[in-house]
């Protein structure tokens, strides 16, 4: 790990401020994520600016079209826990429930879950060259081992797939972004575009401007009927989704969002109204491109949504 100088700050204004002020640097709250890229210098932060003492950003509230705001500084185990999220968002504490362990869940915010990059191996493994992390260096993963990446939205420059189960959910349930920029100005961004595809330039993997700082998320109006969330993956637990669905079926229809599939949680809404399993897996995989290692991917979406059908809640 690199050296770098750390600073803390107060209000989410400063944040935005240290950050754009100094090039290189980073916001950190849980660290789950960033720490480990430290270590492995993929990350090389020049400056952290400590977020976690910014005043009510570890908040749950009401909003008052009937929805809930998070504040950016909820830990995911808080936020899954919450009996207004258990009851009106339930697929929400059930794919946080599916992420990670107990002890990351403590630890880990619900803006650095949105923030979380790839876990593609090479995108780890500093000898190989990746996009993502080195831009113009090339894709390993093409032509490499890729069982686990992404088969929709991918490019010649870059296969990684999301690793986020939260962020599949608020996918699902239309979440926004609220942000606030170095000058005070604020936005919401709608979650469907928050996260960018690779395209030319993998390396940007959001839609933020420098030092534009994520305070919450906001939920609209619960959806109402049965919520479900269903994750495959190699073993029972602390693993990262082959693929997941998180579904509703609700008074307004059944919506559906993937996770393991693409470079950013995935849903297709003109599949939502499709009458039958197959109808809706053909569109959501209308532009699949995988490779040999991980073509049983659309297999697995296709008998998710199959059970999903049959049962009316994926198990």
């Amino acid at each position: 790990m690199r050296a770098f100088t750390y600073e803390r700050v107060t209000t989410a204004q400063a944040a935005a401020q240290a950050v754009a002020a100094q090039p290189g640097a980073k916001f950190i709250a849980g660290g789950t994520n960033l720490l480990d890229l430290a270590k492995l210098e993929i990350e090389t932060p020049t400056h952290l600016v400590d977020v976690n003492r910014v005043a009510g950003l570890d908040r749950i509230v009401p909003t008052p079209d009937g929805g809930l705001r998070i504040g950016a500084l909820v830990r995911n185990t808080d936020l899954a826990a919450d009996h207004r999220v258990r009851t009106d968002y339930a697929v929400l504490t059930r794919a946080l429930l599916a992420g990670a362990s107990g002890q990351l869940r403590n630890k880990a915010t619900t803006a650095g879950n949105l923030l979380q990059r790839t876990r593609c191996v090479y995108f780890y493994d500093t000898s190989k060259p990746c996009n993502k992390r080195k831009p113009g260096s090339g894709c390993a993963a093409r032509g490499g081992y890729s069982r686990g990446l992404a088969v929709v939205g991918v490019s010649d420059q870059c296969i990684a797939q999301h690793p986020s189960d939260m962020a599949v959910a608020m996918r699902l349930l239309d979440a926004k972004v609220e942000t606030v920029m170095p000058d005070g100005a604020t936005r919401a961004i709608p979650i469907t575009d928050f996260h960018t595809l690779p395209g030319k330039t993998p390396w940007i993997e959001t839609v933020l401007r420098p030092g534009e700082f994520i305070t919450a998320v906001t939920l609209p109006r619960p959806l109402g009927g049965v919520h479900s969330y269903a994750k495959v993956r190699d073993r029972a637990s602390y693993a990262f989704a082959l693929v997941s669905l998180a579904a509703v079926d609700g008074p307004g229809g059944r919506r559906f969002a993937f996770g393991g599939i693409a470079p950013k949680p995935w849903r297709v809404e003109a599949a939502e109204p499709m009458g039958s399993a197959g109808a809706v897996a053909d569109h959501v995989l209308a532009e699949a491109a995988p490779t040999a290692d991980n073509r049983y991917k659309l297999t697995l979406v296709r008998r998710l949504l199959a059970d999903h059908f049959e049962t009316g809640a994926a198990a």
